[in-house]
């Protein structure tokens, strides 16, 4: 047997993980680096941000707000996904689909459609309104609004998974309130606390809507010191320094939480026969979940309103269709250089492979990791003049959605061949088969399903990504999101809502097109 045989899987997922390395952890050990080889000015400088009040101060306003925020969500979704994912509340199925549109939108957008639904000058605001508005307590509520569908999501997911066999004994003796109260809710215990571990990260890293509504938090801060008058990399390589302390205690509970658990919570073991009945409930609940439906959908309709009355989607044909390809490009060659990535590495940790623990891991602090301190390094290592080609071009986006959302194409790919048997592969290897012929043979025809999923997720996320790219993004390649982030300050209401509008728009077709795809059986 060859050397290329005998090491072959070795040599793949090994340059796999190199790529996430190059991508993830140069930029995230770029604080400690940087530090070490820092100039006495320079030192002196990063030593006394640290020391200043203000940035412990912003600190703890971001972990308040981050808190905050997914309490709320939490304390909205986690209901939501119960009724909708176990009880037979009208339109349930219908319900989830329209909360994936909001879940799948930078929250920033959907705090414009609250601007123009409770701003002073907004369909149904008033000065009081607008001060409510432009506070901490509308950042938690524009923030716990946008992510309460991911705790819906979750939650459903989660109650999906619970044993029928175990729901259906607890049926035989208790109500239907007990039932979901003492067995469902704890058996989905999991979906739960990932959601809430989602949540808090994406409501710490969020730099768009606290900006918008004039909140200052600590990533706006590091972002500050990354462009115009106060560029200083080195200060803000110092400031990161609380961030990593955050995402190791994020990636600590994530470890002690999840450490066998996927990110997709995919693994199905058989729904009940029925929904759980909800008696003389079944109307109220069913007009509270469609209600809570429509408020998660309100700034959405409240943009295209917006847009429409002032005659913006005619005016906006300027900016969308350059920002509109943008993102299209971007997304595309980050998501096919996920799926890539995630099929590899997702079947290393599927199959427990060795090392995969550790690359997992590697994926999950990036995304854990606040966006700033992600954004600073990979700033520092590719603003230099031999590298100048990669990060003024797109290729420094696509380096950076690589390291942020590997997570995500890692666990979703694994989460589905995690129920696919390896009896074919065992079965392929005895036979003399190498491992890329069973990797392209078999595994990946038979769970196309599952890599047209983690394509489809890492392209969603990288669509809406806002917090990530317009830390680092090269002139001529805005994405959409960047540019309607950009624009909100000069342009026209109305354009601001109609590029909104067609960034929802775009994403509801992907959606809708990521559904169909999932619908399809196997061609093979």
């Amino acid at each position: 047997m060859s050397f290329w045989r005998r090491r072959e899987e070795s040599l793949v997922v090994g340059a796999a993980g190199l790529a996430l390395f190059l991508a993830a952890f140069l930029p995230l050990a770029w604080t400690f680096i940087e530090a070490a080889a820092a100039d006495p000015p320079a030192l002196r400088r990063g030593l006394a941000a640290l020391k200043a009040a203000r940035p412990w101060i912003l600190l703890g306003r971001s972990l308040t707000l981050a808190a905050a925020a997914t309490a709320l969500a939490l304390l909205l979704g986690v209901p939501l996904g119960l009724l909708l994912g176990k009880t037979e509340v009208w339109g349930r199925r219908l319900a989830l689909a329209l909360q994936a549109l909001p879940m799948s939108l930078p929250p920033f957008l959907l705090g414009l459609g609250w601007f123009y639904l409770f701003g002073a000058q907004g369909f149904v605001g008033s000065e009081a309104s607008r001060r409510i508005l432009f506070s901490e307590l509308g950042a938690v509520l524009v923030l716990g609004l946008a992510f309460a569908p991911v705790a819906s999501s979750l939650t459903a997911l989660g109650l999906w998974g619970v044993d029928a066999a175990l729901e259906e004994a607890a049926r035989v003796v208790a109500g239907p309130v007990r039932v979901a109260v003492r067995i469902l809710l704890p058996a989905a215990w999991p979906a739960v606390a990932l959601a809430a571990l989602i949540v808090f990260t994406l409501a710490f890293s969020e730099l768009g809507v606290p900006m918008f509504l004039r909140v200052e938090v600590y990533p706006a801060a590091v972002f500050a010191r990354l462009g115009g008058m106060d560029f200083a990399i080195a200060e803000a390589g110092f400031l990161t320094i609380p961030l990593w302390l955050v995402a190791i205690v994020l990636l600590g509970i994530e470890r002690s939480l999840f450490r066998r658990r996927s990110f997709a919570v995919a693994g199905l073991r058989g729904r009940s026969a029925a929904p759980l009945p909800l008696g003389r409930l079944r109307f109220p609940a069913a007009a509270c979940c469609w209600l809570a439906t429509l408020l998660l959908l309100a700034p959405i309709l409240s943009l295209a309103a917006r847009a429409g009355r002032g005659g913006g989607f005619s005016a906006a044909n300027q900016w969308l269709w350059p920002s509109l390809a943008n993102s299209l490009i971007l997304g595309c060659a980050a998501a096919s250089l996920l799926a890539v990535v995630g099929a590899v590495l997702g079947h290393a940790a599927a199959r427990r492979r060795p090392g995969e623990k550790i690359l997992d891991g590697l994926a999950a602090l990036a995304f854990l990791a606040p966006a700033a301190l992600l954004g600073v390094g990979l700033t520092a290592i590719w603003n230099r003049p031999p590298t100048r080609f990669i990060y003024g071009g797109p290729a420094i986006l696509v380096l950076g959605f690589l390291a942020r959302y590997s997570i995500v194409a890692i666990r979703s790919f694994a989460a589905v061949l995690a129920q696919f048997s390896r009896d074919l592969e065992d079965t392929a290897a005895a036979f003399g088969a190498g491992y890329l012929r069973r990797f392209l043979g078999i595994v990946l025809p038979a769970n196309f399903r599952g890599l047209a999923a983690a394509w489809i997720l890492a392209f969603v996320f990288c669509w809406r990504d806002l917090e990530t790219a317009v830390l680092f993004y090269p002139a001529g390649w805005e994405p959409l999101t960047v540019k309607i982030f950009t624009l909100e300050a000069n342009a026209p209401e109305a354009v601001v809502a109609a590029l909104s509008v067609a960034q929802a728009a775009a994403t509801a077709l992907v959606l809708a097109l990521g559904f169909l795809v999932w619908r399809r059986k196997a061609p093979w």
